[in-house]
């Protein structure tokens, strides 16, 4: 019937946490292939979570879409669905986005809906609990979005150019959204409060601008990496944070989401710096691999 193309994406990019958030070239394909009787599902999974995701009952695609269902008032039409997944599942690049994405597209196209672009945010937003991944991981580029529980209010920057990749370095060891916020404060020091606020309004004026140069200073982060890096086993978080900065061959480094997945934004090429991401990851007794992506200009696509 109709085949989705979703993007991973990688979010806060250091100080704007829940709120900035950047589409990548790495993607899930979810192809519903018939229409089934009302609430019977079927999936087969390729890929990441081929063991996980096989049962239509736990499958985040079709929660999703019975939640966007609820919301406007339609049936549990029932479908026939494959997903052929690449992006890693737990590691901090979007993956639930992707298939909350995926369900409220499903939704809307199952049932000829027709929905704006922003009641399909809207409800994406309100099933996942925060903006700064599906706003993204549909619309594609950088996004910079606010969410009160009710209203959303998102705007749309430029991908990054050509000639900047983004390394992700993807541990074999998971971090679960929960752990990852169970562990932050539940005050902050006013002085880091404004230390966020000056630091994530650089970088989102330094990206419209396209003054590349003041990403680093923009990254910085004192409200959460600091208290994410201790989930990385034996102080190598701390010691991405620090290490991988320093290198002149990284513009930019940062916490992907809520980890563990560590990113890199570098000019040219990406192979030296690859390589000793992966090896702090080495050095902590865990093994890994890495992407080298670029940030699409389009999210997520419809084929028929």
């Amino acid at each position: 019937m109709f085949r989705l193309k979703i993007p991973a994406t990688t979010a806060n990019l250091g100080s704007g946490f829940d709120t900035l958030g950047m589409a990548l070239s790495l993607y899930n394909i979810f192809e519903v292939k018939k229409i089934l009787p009302e609430n019977i599902f079927k999936c087969k999974i390729s890929g990441e979570g081929i063991d996980q995701l096989n049962d239509p009952d736990k499958n985040m695609i079709v929660k999703t879409y019975k939640r966007a269902c609820k919301e406007w008032n339609l049936n549990f039409t029932g479908f026939d669905f494959e997903s052929c997944n690449a992006v890693p599942l737990n590691r901090g690049l979007g993956s639930s986005s992707t298939a909350v994405v995926a369900g409220v597209m499903i939704a809307n196209l199952i049932h000829n809906q027709n929905k704006s672009e922003a009641e399909l945010l809207r409800v994406m937003t309100l099933i996942e609990g925060h903006p700064d991944n599906v706003v993204p991981c549909y619309l594609g580029g950088m996004t910079v979005s606010c969410w009160d529980g009710e209203n959303l209010r998102y705007v749309k920057l430029p991908a990054l150019p050509n000639n900047l990749n983004v390394i992700a370095a993807v541990p074999d060891f998971e971090v679960h959204t929960e752990d990852a916020r169970k562990i932050l404060p539940e005050s902050v020091p006013f002085k880091d409060a404004v230390f966020n606020v000056s630091h994530a309004s650089i970088l989102c004026a330094a990206w419209a601008m396209g003054k590349w140069n003041l990403l680093r200073v923009g990254m910085e982060d004192r409200l959460h990496q600091i208290h994410r890096a201790k989930l990385f086993p034996g102080g190598i978080g701390e010691k991405f944070l620090t290490e991988i900065q320093s290198r002149p061959d990284c513009i930019a480094t940062a916490i992907s989401g809520s980890g563990p997945t560590m990113i890199a934004i570098v000019h040219g090429s990406a192979g030296n710096l690859a390589r000793a991401m992966c090896k702090i990851f080495t050095e902590g007794d865990s093994a890994s691999h890495f992407f080298v992506l670029n940030c699409p200009e389009t999210g997520a696509e419809i084929y028929y």
